[in-house]
């Protein structure tokens, strides 16, 4: 989880293949109204993201021990998400406004405008103490993030 940028795919990918499990990047989750939303720099609304976080809760609860890259940004989205997948846990991916804006304008082509990064922080409620999750700094390289990650999970007994 996080916001735009802060390497949820990339990450994503290489831990469920880590961990020998299925991977679903949550963007192709979304219906084509919300992409056409975010590509004209509007920002999804409640409105917008419920529907979408169903369908990433019931994938989870579809492929057990599954990894989706989700932005899950606010307390709520999250546990709508669990809702439907009560085991969720969430691998928080954590960096600065600069290195996440740095990053976006680097990857020319992708539906999500930089315009909407400040949003995205504004709307960012970090993990609870209580929620199942760890937070890893956005700044630390894929491979990294993903060993630690993996470690962690290991140890929890989730994979």
């Amino acid at each position: 989880m996080g916001v735009s940028s802060c390497g949820k795919s990339t990450v994503g990918e290489m831990l469920a293949r880590k961990l020998g499990l299925p991977f679903m990047d949550g963007d192709d989750l979304h219906p084509a109204e919300n992409i056409a939303k975010m590509e004209s720099g509007t920002p999804l609304d409640d409105d917008d993201r419920w529907p979408w976080l169903t369908l990433v809760g019931r994938w989870l609860a579809d492929h057990d021990g599954g990894v989706i890259a989700c932005s899950a940004l606010k307390r709520s989205y999250r546990d709508r998400i669990r809702e439907a997948a009560p085991d969720t846990v969430f691998v928080h991916l954590h960096g600065s406004r600069g290195l996440m804006g740095a990053r976006m304008a680097a990857r020319p082509g992708h539906f999500m405008p930089t315009s909407l990064l400040d949003s995205q922080f504004a709307t960012l409620e970090l993990l609870g103490d209580d929620e199942a999750g760890r937070v890893y700094d956005g700044s630390m390289t894929p491979g990294d993030i993903t060993d630690h990650a993996a470690e962690w999970l290991r140890g929890r007994g989730e994979a």
